[in-house]
């Protein structure tokens, strides 16, 4: 786990000076981070104190603060951070935007803080195989009646299961693995794992109940397709509505690239 976790940061630091530019130059993302913003702020309340979860170079942290909201934003990445750090200084955002080095599976660091909304975008969970390791941590952290929204990618997308056709049998069906997926980034390799919503669902358990649930590019290509709305503008334009139409209906909510699962926390003994 350490040396996985070890190939995660050297992978992720080595994107961090060019993913903001990348990010904004990519289309679909650009749509997929609306969509999750979207949902967040109508989920958060005035005042809320958000911690976020493998923040990267804080493009979602640096909203929120634009928002109103304080951020204390986590990641593994040592350039991952420096990226932050640089955005804080620069944009004079402390004490709204604050930032410590930390992976997810070491928040009992954190101990000391308390926070109304926990944030983790993107598929970042996706690289552990259980997440309790994350939500087992969360009690101590969360004020009463605080919410978590996590966006993960689920086993079944429609778009990585239609590369069968093509031939690419591993590719179409690696997120169907037990025991997880290799990942390839700038020649590292990582374990990936996929949860369904439900598979989510468990790893918070009883003290936890549900709020929202919507599918992220169910229709409509990943991020990794950054030429079709290019190449195909009309039909990226009708599978984006599709999306935005049916996001919240079963089963489209569960298959996609990445769902968006909203939970309350609400413990068990104070009901």
């Amino acid at each position: 786990m350490k040396e996985d976790l070890a190939s995660v940061n050297r992978a992720f630091s080595m994107q961090s000076d060019q993913y903001d530019e990348y990010d904004a130059s990519n289309g679909i993302l650009t749509w997929m981070r609306k969509r999750v913003r979207g949902h967040v702020l109508a989920q958060l309340k005035p005042g809320d104190r958000i911690l976020e979860l493998n923040a990267g170079t804080g493009l979602d942290a640096l909203f929120f603060v634009q928002q109103g909201y304080t951020v204390y934003a986590t990641d593994l990445s040592d350039g991952m951070v420096k990226q932050i750090q640089q955005k804080i200084t620069e944009k004079n955002l402390s004490p709204k935007l604050s930032v410590k080095q930390c992976s997810y599976t070491q928040l009992q660091t954190l101990q000391s803080e308390k926070f109304d909304y926990v944030f983790s975008n993107f598929g970042g969970l996706n690289c552990i195989p259980d997440l309790r390791a994350v939500t087992q941590q969360l009690p101590a952290l969360l004020n009463p009646g605080a919410r978590i929204t996590f966006v993960i990618m689920p086993p079944v997308c429609f778009w990585e299961i239609g590369k069968v056709f093509k031939g690419k049998w591993k590719e179409a069906f690696r997120r169907f693995k037990k025991k997880g997926s290799m990942a390839h980034l700038e020649g590292e390799y990582f374990p990936t794992f996929y949860f369904s919503p439900a598979d989510v669902l468990r790893a918070f358990g009883n003290d936890y109940k549900k709020i929202s649930l919507e599918g992220l590019a169910t229709f409509s290509p990943p991020p990794h397709a950054d030429r079709f709305p290019m190449k195909h503008p009309r039909m990226y334009r009708l599978l984006t509505k599709l999306d935005e139409q049916l996001a919240s209906i079963p089963p489209f909510r569960s298959w996609a690239d990445h769902f968006i699962l909203t939970v309350q926390y609400s413990p068990v003994q104070n009901k």
